[in-house]
């Protein structure tokens, strides 16, 4: 007579329960995901698991040859999947490995057979080699591209921005109009910049209120011209700072009106313009000027001495730019960025409400006398003559494409680079006509003086992904391999891509050949069969399959498999759809505002790409979601239910996360990256930021985070970067990409920041004020670095 099994103890019990718990999880999931068409690794291990569960509930030593079989098997899958990348194994393994050292617990070991010590063995062993494939790799990173930029070359040309402004200063959003963020400052190097400490913080005041939208943002780059620092606050509330001291000279408060309904609160910058000296000419009033946009749509001139305004110019040193459009709702248009200032000049364009219907503000961008204000040239992409002016028979186009990032302006040819948006509602196109596509997401060069266009290209044909050109395009004169000096433009776009062109007529310097993408577009909508794919790019070499889905465990991890199938993705320019798309590069795009830092001496450029999917579901017009706005405003963000009025659909944008809020992408979601532009090559590329203040605890796993802000890179060999999710300011050796130092941040740091000189001391200058819809914390500190006197 067979006597049966004792009653198990409470450790068996729970061991039991962990084992049965997860394999019913893991079974349901992973037959589900079968189904759908992903890996059959889930079906087999959860019956594994509940296999192992029974085998301990009747005391079998086969439970622990089972479980052994079952984790050489998933460290045989895991490897086969992703390699030996630490953070992609990490949720293949992170629940298992632990399940099996429970085997070894006495309530465990005393409850099955005696003759159980060969399967603990195999078991230990199992285990033993899964921390040893762990530990290989901890060691090594499959994404990382080791290499050194090469450094300056004996025939490097002389930059063609070079000598218009003192080395000290930093006179532009980008430092100068070419948009390079490069300074020629050397104090500071890599042997010496671990030395670094404060020098001065200063605090703006102006924090995020109850009344403010949820994407009010402090991404301002400050100029410096002599011995001040001018900057911005959300408010768009204008500080002159002593650059030596950070103390106050003045502020300016333009009273914006706003209100929790506008898309952005944000002020990226203000722009500089000094009247050329006349010996024989009477002082002239704000011989010194500041230009400051206002996200309620005004542009202000400012002596930049007193910070009074300049009366000359427009209505008593104002001008409103809603002036000639047909809609002027507060916060329909705002002008975020600083405008691009000419000898005679101030030229502005500014962002249009993304997805709220087709009835919005235009997108031109226009030309001002920079001394009075006076509207002197006008370009409206929406337009069939984009140059015909306002009159009372004419006013601006409606909802035409806009730009919303600053230009960049070539003095030598005269001609400004806007990069442009697509015309609102971004995420259908049914009803644009061929004015409305002619300049969507393509830089536009115009004569600077007139207005006119010169040349022009599209990166993204009938964009229905919102991929414009996000950034400030960089301006730097290349020396080809045939010795020939090349004006040359570098446009950073959402897709990954940089496209590279001659900037005196357009023409590719790097091919961009056309290539088919995915068809099927929502009923009503059309799709261009071809793209163009710069072969200078961040793009994902091959597009994403359920093996890179990713998640904190193997059970979240799974969610995210099943939710990747339910979803359409062909690859990049998969069209938007009823079923929800995945889209990847994702809304935010591979490339956001900050743009590259480009060195033209040593014709090099530093990167920050990111990668984060999004989701856009269209959502049909219903009794639940009206054709036309009834007392509905926009909703203060771009991501989340968009109502896109005036077309068929609505859409839901947002981050491809898992149930914990985890990317379902695995990581890394963020780099920096160093290129070659003399043959155009990514050089470096490494995993850049923490999960520091982003996870539940504060731990500093470097994974590779998102940053929204730019690099800034220097002379003296170091490049630096304060935009991250974490709040850090980190300097890097341009050559190779590697890390130097960092210090703490008092908040988050979405801006990119600058560098200059007072009296011979360099300083390193960040606005960390945070992001409200990046999620990091807020506040209104300006933060100065230098070494020590």
């Amino acid at each position: 007579m067979n006597t049966p099994p004792p009653r198990p103890g409470p450790t068996l019990l729970i061991v039991i329960a962990v084992c049965a718990i997860s394999g019913l999880y893991l079974l349901g999931g992973g037959l589900w995901l079968a189904v759908l068409g992903g890996s059959f690794y889930y079906v087999l291990a959860g019956a594994a698991l509940l296999a192992t569960a029974w085998m301990l509930w009747i005391r079998s030593q086969a439970a622990l040859s089972l479980y052994a079989v079952l984790l050489a098997g998933t460290m045989i899958w895991a490897v086969r999947e992703v390699g030996f990348d630490f953070w992609a194994l990490a949720p293949r393994g992170d629940i298992l490995v632990p399940i099996g050292l429970l085997f070894f617990l006495p309530g465990v070991t005393r409850s099955l057979s005696t003759q159980a010590r060969p399967p603990r063995l195999a078991l230990g062993a199992v285990i033993a080699v899964a921390v040893a494939v762990v530990g290989i790799a901890l060691t090594q990173d499959p994404q990382d591209i080791a290499g050194s930029l090469p450094p300056v070359a004996q025939n490097a040309p002389t930059p063609g921005d070079a000598n218009e402004m003192p080395d000290a200063d930093w006179q532009a959003y980008g430092r100068t109009e070419f948009g390079d963020r490069f300074s020629p400052l050397k104090q500071i190097t890599a042997a010496n910049v671990s030395k670094l400490k404060v020098a001065w913080t200063f605090r703006t005041g102006d924090m995020r209120g109850p009344g403010d939208p949820g994407e009010t943002t402090d991404e301002v780059t400050p100029i410096k011209i002599r011995d001040t620092v001018y900057l911005c606050s959300p408010h768009q509330i204008l500080f002159a700072l002593d650059a030596a001291t950070g103390k106050q000279r003045w502020k300016f408060d333009p009273q914006i009106v706003h209100n929790p309904t506008f898309q952005h609160l944000t002020c990226r910058g203000v722009s500089y313009h000094e009247a050329k000296a006349d010996a024989d000419a009477a002082p002239t009033e704000c011989a010194q000027r500041i230009f400051l946009p206002t996200n309620d749509g005004r542009l202000f001139a400012l002596d930049a001495h007193s910070g009074e305004r300049c009366h000359g110019f427009g209505k008593d040193g104002e001008i409103d730019l809603k002036d000639g459009m047909t809609v002027k709702t507060p916060g329909f248009y705002e002008p975020t960025s600083p405008p691009v200032v000419t000898d005679s000049m101030v030229i502005v364009s500014g962002a249009v409400t993304d997805n709220y219907s087709t009835h919005e503000p235009s997108g031109v961008t226009r030309g001002f006398d920079v001394n009075t204000g006076e509207l002197k040239w006008a370009f409206d992409p929406g337009n069939p003559d984009p140059n015909e002016m306002p009159s009372e028979q004419h006013h601006f186009v409606p909802n035409s494409p806009n730009s919303w990032i600053t230009a960049s302006y070539d003095p030598h040819l005269d001609l400004v680079y806007i990069p442009m948006g697509v015309q609102t509602p971004d995420i259908w196109g049914g009803n644009r006509n061929a004015d409305a596509e002619r300049y969507a997401s393509s830089i536009v060069a115009l004569n600077a003086s007139t207005g006119k266009l010169a040349w022009s290209y599209q990166t993204v044909h009938h964009d229905l992904w919102d991929m414009d050109i996000p950034a400030q395009p960089s301006l730097v004169d290349i020396r080809n391999a045939d010795g020939e000096i090349v004006p040359t433009l570098y446009a950073p776009a959402k897709t990954g891509n940089i496209f590279v062109l001659d900037r005196r007529n357009g023409k590719l310097v790097v091919p961009a050949p056309e290539r088919p993408v995915p068809q099927g577009a929502a009923p009503g909508d059309h799709l261009s069969a071809t793209q163009p794919f710069s072969q200078l790019t961040f793009r994902p070499k091959k597009n994403l399959t359920d093996a890179d889905m990713w998640g904190g465990t193997m059970f979240d991890q799974l969610i995210c498999r099943i939710m990747f199938h339910q979803l359409r993705y062909d690859g990049p320019f998969t069209p938007p759809s009823l079923q929800g798309t995945l889209v990847f590069p994702g809304n935010l795009g591979m490339f956001e505002w900050g743009g590259l830092a480009v060195d033209p001496v040593r014709q090099i450029a530093i990167a920050n790409p990111i990668a984060i999917p999004f989701v856009s579901t269209l959502i049909p017009r219903g009794p639940n979601n009206p054709a036309t706005p009834d007392k509905s405003l926009p909703s203060g963000s771009e991501s989340g239910v968009q109502p896109q009025f005036g077309v068929p659909y609505g859409v839901d944008l947002h981050a491809f996360l898992s149930p914990l809020g985890l990317p379902c992408k695995q990581p890394a979601w963020g780099y920096m990256s160093g290129i070659d532009l003399r043959t155009n090559k990514i050089v470096w590329k490494h995993r850049n930021g923490t999960i520091r203040d982003s996870a539940p605890l504060p731990l500093p796993f470097k994974m590779g985070v998102p940053s929204l802000g730019g690099p800034l890179t220097t002379a003296g060999g170091v490049a630096f970067l304060t935009s991250t999710l974490d709040y850090y300011i980190r300097a890097y050796d341009v050559t190779t990409g590697q890390q130097l130092w960092q210090d703490r941040l008092p908040a988050g740091g979405q801006s990119t920041p600058m560098t200059y000189a007072v009296n011979g001391r360099q300083f390193i200058v960040t606005a960390d004020g945070g992001h409200g819809s990046f999620g990091t914390k807020m506040g209104d500190y300006v933060v100065a670095y230098s070494l020590p006197e």
